[in-house]
């Protein structure tokens, strides 16, 4: 990679396209790793993180697979798969140390709301659903990621974990539940922005607003010849750069066609909304001090998983209710309603076909979900705050996530859940699609890219050692080594004020 050629303002080495927590995290990563690259930013929007990592439209908050049933399946053989929360529990410790290092280092300054400790509560109801949340507990406690993790189906305890849960439920339906203390909320949206920030003041680093990325395509030589517009002015500009990442939320998928590489042929994405019910009276808001996540419905999408959730958005409390999934041909909340029809190409009409046959369930859930009305999704909130009132609560819109749908040898096309990083073989281009776990991942998806796409920095012992600086678990398994495990846990909380496993409850069920 050539690096300082008098173009830089024009040519730079690296270009990020979209201003959220992927492309912030890749930023901060790889200036830390190379102080001299020239890196250049474009953002549709006025703001950074004001699509998919912003608090409101981010169902995400610390996902760290101690709550979120969906990813701890059960098996046709009865037994409970937990190699998926292994893996996103790592992840967000490695996240966590991350953000740690950033502190530590001042290279940010977090708001004391930015991460706070609250515990993740999975809560179930009826004798199947009990029987699975208690062979999920004991497959978990195998895996010292899961440590302090406590199982109760005594309605006392249950009503002191979660008393709008427990208040007027029916005493003859078995309930169950679990907790982990030392869950947290992260606002995804405050952080991004704090890590804009330090990257706005480092030399050879500029960030462009209201800027769209039109068109790119690969020259003779490698280098990605880019098109921008200037949302603003309407003025058009072409640069080149050695290394493209498109971390654009739900506009990342057509920007990865435009690009034409092989590895993309064939992805087609599928619009799910997201609305919320926000609740608005702070006496309610109070009772409340979890993330109360339940089972999804039958033929759900996983990121449909409804939760009671306490949140501090803007410094403040929050209690929001969902997610319930809308449908919208947009593939950004700030998007065009064209975005899923312009997206669709012979290479992909297949799989995307396919992939809707297979998913009929999903698109009758969706259609079900569109129609709700105001009195379908009260009953839906009855079911985890019995006593719910209508009128404390309205319906907030939530953010737009494309779902990946990828080329499948026997099915044809398949509905992707989850994040999907897609890379050039050179490594010269990258593409982040998919949605949850998303925010909560992005330090280890970044970690994933790095070799990929910069393979030679990657292996030089200058490069490694600083990796570990920032990381101090890297390269180690922190699902196999409960040692290291108990000591990066303990490093993290002290930096970012978390609680580690002693819970301290007061009588307003609130904490600390």
């Amino acid at each position: 990679m050539a690096i300082h050629n008098h173009h830089s303002a024009i040519n730079p080495d690296v270009v990020l396209i979209g201003a959220g927590i992927m492309s912030a995290t890749l930023g901060v990563l790889l200036k830390e790793l190379q102080p001299d690259l020239n890196i250049e930013i474009f953002e549709r929007l006025d703001v950074a993180a004001a699509e998919s990592s912003d608090a409101w439209n981010n169902a995400g908050t610390g996902h760290s697979a101690f709550c979120e049933l969906n990813y701890t399946p059960e098996l046709p053989d009865g037994s409970i798969d937990t190699s998926k929360a292994v893996k996103i529990a790592e992840s967000f410790e490695i996240s966590k140390q991350f953000w740690a290092f950033m502190v530590e280092q001042k290279l940010i300054k977090l708001p004391e709301t930015f991460i706070k400790s609250i515990p993740h509560v999975s809560f179930v109801w009826g004798e199947e659903n009990v029987e699975y949340l208690r062979k999920r507990y004991n497959a978990l406690q195998k895996c010292h990621l899961f440590r302090g993790m406590e199982y109760s189906e005594d309605r006392e305890e249950l009503a002191r974990w979660m008393p709008l849960v427990m208040d007027g439920r029916s005493t003859d339906e078995k309930v169950a539940a679990t907790r982990m203390e030392i869950g947290t909320d992260v606002n995804f949206g405050a952080l991004t922005r704090c890590m804009f920030n330090r990257l706005k003041e480092q030399p050879g680093v500029s960030l462009h607003f209201h800027h769209e990325v039109r068109d790119l395509w690969q020259e003779s030589d490698g280098r990605w010849h880019i098109k921008v517009k200037d949302l603003h002015t309407g003025e058009k500009r072409e640069l080149q750069t050695g290394f493209v990442f498109i971390g654009a939320g739900g506009g990342s998928l057509p920007l990865l066609l435009k690009s034409d590489i092989p590895e993309g042929k064939g992805f087609g994405g599928f619009p799910v909304s997201g609305q919320w019910l926000k609740c608005t009276n702070p006496a309610i808001i109070e009772q409340h001090y979890a993330k109360v996540y339940g089972k999804a419905a039958v033929g759900s999408p996983p990121m449909s998983v409804p939760h009671l959730d306490t949140r501090f958005i803007e410094g403040k409390k929050a209690l929001l209710f969902g997610p319930y999934a809308g449908f919208s041909t947009k593939f950004l909340k700030n998007g065009s309603l064209l975005d899923l029809p312009l997206s669709i190409k012979a290479s992909n009409l297949k799989p995307m076909l396919a992939a809707g046959l297979h998913n009929i369930p999903l698109t009758r859930y969706l259609i079900d979900q569109v129609l709700q009305s105001p009195i379908d999704r009260l009953s839906a909130l009855r079911e985890y705050f019995p006593n719910a009132k209508r009128g404390d609560w309205e319906l907030e819109v939530a953010g737009q996530r494309v779902q990946v749908i990828k080329k499948d040898e026997k099915e044809g096309g398949i509905l992707e859940f989850g994040t999907e990083v897609v890379s050039a073989a050179d490594g010269s281009i990258a593409a982040l699609l998919g949605a949850s776990p998303g925010a909560s991942t992005a330090v280890s998806i970044m970690l994933g890219l790095l070799p990929r796409c910069f393979g030679d920095k990657m292996r030089s012992p200058e490069w490694q050692s600083k990796i570990k600086r920032m990381i101090p678990s890297y390269g180690r398994s922190l699902g196999s080594d409960a040692q290291l495990c108990r000591e990066i846990r303990a490093y993290t909380s002290e930096v970012l004020g978390l609680r580690m496993n002693t819970p301290i409850h007061s009588a307003a069920g609130g904490v600390r």
